[in-house]
């Protein structure tokens, strides 16, 4: 999404235009044309209510009070000031972002992209999600259609290796490695090579060893090794973002298709290789928690939990939408038959259920609702949708993390330049996508492709603009 926005940007502007892909051509479009694209939007024009609030709060390292944050990106007024500190966003990037938002996606509908508000795997949700007809792929397809009628010059299984600079230290290109030797390509750069999940130094060396039990969320992560962060960082590029986390989705470990997500769980109870509890599987809408929920998976032992339903969950509507594996449900007609089917101890799980169902309390089950119908005296206790797990038959998905991107990568300002350590633009070199580091601890759900697409169209709008005899 950030390349060839960037791309289609800076041709419009009159630029001549080269997009290195390391991906062979019918794979052109890196992770974003295996995603629904989930967009955070109230309307074509708008983003959400808490749009700003939300990127302000988890933009900021551990060490930055997060409510001051979300002060300064609500207050218009700090936008015209440079906002420094340790992982705290200048205030400027997140209200273009927000800002360019809705002329981006008017830019896109002009070159045939259709949006609306369709079904998501949300059975509940706390904001709205616009979605491009099509998803990830409609969007790289349009875009990469419109980069081809306006000449720019494609080169697939292509891959940057290092910045081009002169004696002033402007970037005036970067080398590439293709298929018949090295190359090098002259102009400004825009880096959009996102992060370094398909990279199993830099996961290790970043997130720990634990990484290895991480799983790309779709074959587009293989393409993405770090090169464009790790070409930024030698130059003197500052790095932003959370380099030892990632954004995290429950996917399940037995398929092989793109996002198999599961996020059924809050219907029922995880427990990991032991059969025990580890969590609260429902503290709040899926699409706000999952992530974190998601994380909680990831610390158990090989990475691993099994979420444990009742025939209840099928009466839900729509509760397929839920459930995006193509593998079916393990299933057993007792507790004890499930705990064997996907290798428990029977008598561990026995109790674990045991304990949770004399927790439960009576109530009014909504399941597309917040109910508050929580356990009590249960630790961890489960806040919402807690009806005790008795009617047969019993289902069951593995559920692991997978590694959607990472968060850490380079700074930027409002035109998408990249900064360096003293927050001075350093010439002739762009980011966009997930190459900018703009994530602490949590995602802010539906922003990532949105960041692809408006920065990139920022990167190549300047780009343009600023090259040598324009």
């Amino acid at each position: 999404m950030a390349g060839l926005s960037a791309a289609v940007a800076a041709a419009e502007a009159g630029a001549r235009v080269a997009v290195l892909e390391r991906a062979p051509r019918e794979e052109r479009g890196g992770q974003s044309r295996w995603t629904e694209a989930y967009l955070r939007m109230k309307s074509h024009t708008e983003v959400t209510d808490d749009f700003e609030t939300m990127l302000a709060e988890n933009g900021s390292s551990p060490y930055i009070d997060p409510d001051l944050a979300a002060q300064v990106a609500r207050e218009p007024e700090h936008r015209s000031g440079h906002a420094r500190g340790i992982g705290l966003l200048d205030p400027n990037v997140i209200g273009t972002f927000a800002d360019e938002a809705g002329p981006t996606i008017a830019w896109l509908k002009g070159l045939g992209v259709r949006f609306d508000f369709l079904p998501t795997q949300f059975l509940t949700r706390s904001q709205p999600r616009l979605l491009p007809v099509g998803g990830g792929a409609a969007l790289v397809e349009a875009l990469a259609g419109r980069a081809e009628t306006l000449g720019v010059a494609f080169h697939y299984e292509t891959t940057a290796e290092r910045l081009v600079q002169d004696e002033d230290g402007r970037v005036t290109g970067v080398v590439a490695r293709t298929e018949s030797g090295l190359r090098r390509f002259l102009g400004p750069v825009a880096l959009a090579a996102g992060g370094f999940e398909g990279n199993g130094e830099m996961l290790t060396r970043y997130l720990g060893p634990r990484s290895v039990y991480l799983r790309p969320v779709c074959k587009g992560a293989n393409y993405n090794r770090g090169e464009g962060i790790r070409m930024a960082l030698e130059i003197g590029a500052a790095a932003s973002g959370d380099f030892g986390s990632y954004h995290a989705e429950p996917v399940d470990p037995r398929s092989g298709i793109a996002e198999p997500s599961v996020f059924i769980f809050p219907y029922g109870i995880l427990v990991n290789k032991e059969g025990v509890r580890f969590c609260d599987e429902a503290p709040g809408t899926v699409d706000a928690w999952y992530e974190r929920v998601t994380r909680r998976i990831y610390e158990q032992p090989e990475g691993i939990a099994w979420v444990i339903l009742d025939a209840r969950h099928m009466r839900i509507p729509n509760y397929r939408l839920g459930i995006r594996t193509d593998k079916p449900p393990v299933v057993g007609q007792s507790v004890a038959e499930l705990a064997r089917a996907i290798g428990l101890r029977p008598e561990a799980l026995e109790a674990t259920v045991g304990a949770y169902n004399a927790a439960c309390v009576p109530g009014e089950w909504k399941p597309l609702e917040l109910d508050g119908l929580a356990t009590r005296g249960l630790h961890p206790g489960k806040s919402n949708w807690a009806t005790p797990i008795v009617e047969p038959p019993f289902h069951s998905y593995p559920i692991v993390s997978s590694n959607v991107f990472t968060f850490g990568g380079v700074k930027v300002d409002s035109r998408a330049r990249v900064l360096d350590s003293a927050d001075r633009p350093i010439p002739g070199l762009y980011a966009a996508g997930e190459v900018v580091g703009m994530y602490w601890g949590n995602y802010t759900g539906a922003t990532s492709v949105l960041k692809g697409l408006v920065f990139g169209r920022l990167a190549g709008t300047d780009a343009a603009r600023r090259r040598p005899n324009a």
